[in-house]
């Protein structure tokens, strides 16, 4: 069987394997295809279709926004975007400026409690990439202020933490509406993330079909098969086309793997082809 994994990250954003490593590995894992998803930028794109190409990987152009309702974070992935349109570059170019200030303040804070790292030492570690969250945590635990990236998270820069800043967001009404307009697909990501009852679940995925929403995951990485099971079946009731992927990002995600995530993970490629369908 054909398999694939369209939801993927590269050191363009904070992933850690370049565009082309991260093609290869796919090439190694035997995937007829991926989505290079990277967060809030296709900067990573061009390089993963020469590899592509290289390597007999199908390399699909996307993006992961981040989005904000209500203080509830959701992420959506656009799949099938133009590099070329000037609305989703603009967009993009204007959240990793975001992005960027906001690291500025956070590492402002971590120095207020003590915790000394720079923007010059990120950059030096991780040269091509989009600064996250991830990154410093990474940092914060080589320079031994914490001993792993879930204690930076817990003591330091998770929600509401000290360190903490909000990101600036969309709504996700105006990333679909975004999406929509540039001619890509839509799909709410990892839904189950968001820690929403079974009520609010399919209330939210009611509200986004009703945007434009074109598309849910139903396959990831941590997904029991009864996860999966109740995806699907919201994705019936509300006539959402399926999605899914590993979210993988590199070893700084231990255990998670690309296409397979946690071991059980299996993408259909004829999910891609159903995806596809809704760009005709």
């Amino acid at each position: 069987m054909k398999l694939t994994d369209l939801h993927t990250h590269s050191t363009a954003s904070d992933g850690m394997l370049s565009p082309t490593e991260l093609v290869a590995y796919a090439a190694k894992k035997q995937l007829a295809a991926i989505a290079l998803t990277d967060h809030d930028t296709l900067d990573g794109v061009p390089e993963a279709r020469a590899a592509g190409e290289k390597y007999g990987v199908r390399v699909i152009s996307g993006a992961e926004f981040s989005t904000l309702y209500e203080n509830i974070s959701l992420h959506i992935v656009g799949l099938f975007l133009p590099e070329t349109s000037k609305k989703i570059s603009g967009r993009l170019e204007y959240m990793k400026n975001a992005r960027d200030t906001r690291n500025e303040k956070m590492l402002q804070n971590l120095r207020n409690e003590g915790v000394d790292i720079t923007m010059q030492e990120l950059k030096k570690a991780f040269p091509d990439s989009v600064i996250s969250r991830a990154h410093m945590a990474w940092l914060m635990q080589q320079k031994g202020y914490v001993g792993s990236k879930n204690e930076a998270f817990d003591r330091y820069i998770g929600n509401r933490c000290k360190a903490y800043v909000e990101k600036e967001s969309l709504t996700p009404e105006e990333t679909i509406a975004l999406i929509k307009e540039a001619g890509g697909v839509s799909v709410w990501a990892h839904p189950l993330l968001c820690r929403l009852s079974d009520k609010n679940t399919e209330k939210m995925a009611e509200r986004l079909k009703n945007c434009g929403l074109d598309a849910i995951e139903a396959y990831y990485s941590s997904h029991t098969p009864q996860d999966t099971k109740y995806v699907k079946t919201i994705a019936l009731k509300y006539g959402l086309k399926l999605s899914g992927g590993s979210d993988f990002h590199g070893s700084i995600k231990p255990g998670l793997d690309l296409g397979t995530g946690y071991g059980s993970l299996a993408v259909p490629y004829e999910v891609l082809e159903e995806l596809e369908k809704i760009k005709r």
